[in-house]
């Protein structure tokens, strides 16, 4: 049977291209979905982007909770995990972890594959309402705001022994510092540990791209700014409610 082409589109035999009502190709349009995307990032309007390698560094380390996005033979996967951030190694600094060895995660990804690292420092609905403009001209609407960082990379699979130990041993210090009595490897039988720790393997990422987003209602006047960040608070979201004020604070009314 043959098919039936809609209107719009028009069909040329002899090998030639298939046009659209826009008079592209479809073979274009084909080439162009699987054309590899480099260079591909999160999309940043200008008054949102932190570009600042400290200050994004500092939101990694106050948030070391993330999410490794790979793509290995079965297609995407994403990982929640804890990180530890070097700074001070490579351009950009080398994030560390670990994973249960159960996981297929590190035999899925090979040395030197790209990989990026999602991590999250707040977020908060917001509502016109909380916009002092909004009540005298009703041009507003809702909005999320959020501050989040991407860390581009490259993943090395590192089971060593030495490795694992000492990227757990950093963690440990590093979360029980808080606690009033910080536990620590050693307060566990030895050999426990060593069980414990063939469980799992340790990851590395050399950084080579970061890229982060503070979108703070920085396209908003200081007043409407400001508005939503005392709403934010009164409803006990210092998070994302200070940051907003301090924005605010930055802009001339």
């Amino acid at each position: 049977m043959i098919p039936v082409h809609p209107k719009p589109f028009k069909l040329v035999l002899q090998n030639k291209p298939v046009r659209d009502d826009n008079s592209r190709t479809v073979q274009s349009r084909c080439a162009a979905r699987t054309r590899p995307n480099r260079g591909a990032a999160m999309y940043v309007p200008a008054h949102f982007e932190e570009n600042r390698t400290d200050a994004l560094h500092a939101l990694i380390a106050q948030h070391p909770f993330g999410i490794l996005v790979t793509h290995g033979d079965g297609g995407l996967d994403a990982n929640h995990i804890p990180f530890e951030l070097a700074p001070g190694e490579g351009p950009l600094g080398v994030l560390r972890a670990h994973v249960a060895r159960a996981n297929p995660v590190w035999q899925q990804v090979s040395d030197g594959d790209e990989v990026l690292a999602v991590f999250r420092a707040g977020d908060a609905y917001i509502s016109p309402n909380w916009y002092p403009s909004k009540h005298e001209l009703h041009r507003q609407v809702p909005t999320w705001n959020y501050v989040v960082v991407h860390a581009h990379g490259r993943i090395a699979v590192r089971d060593e022994a030495s490795f694992v130990r000492g990227v757990v041993a950093r963690l440990t210090r590093t979360h029980e510092a808080a606690q009033p009595v910080p536990w620590k490897i050693g307060d566990a039988p030895r050999d426990y540990i060593d069980t414990m720790l063939q469980a799992i393997v340790g990851l590395q990422i050399d950084i080579t791209r970061l890229v982060g987003k503070c979108k703070l209602g920085q396209n908003k006047d200081a007043r409407d700014i400001r508005g939503a960040g005392q709403a934010l608070k009164a409803r006990g979201d210092d998070a994302i409610g200070n940051r907003m004020l301090a924005k605010a604070a930055e802009k001339p009314e």
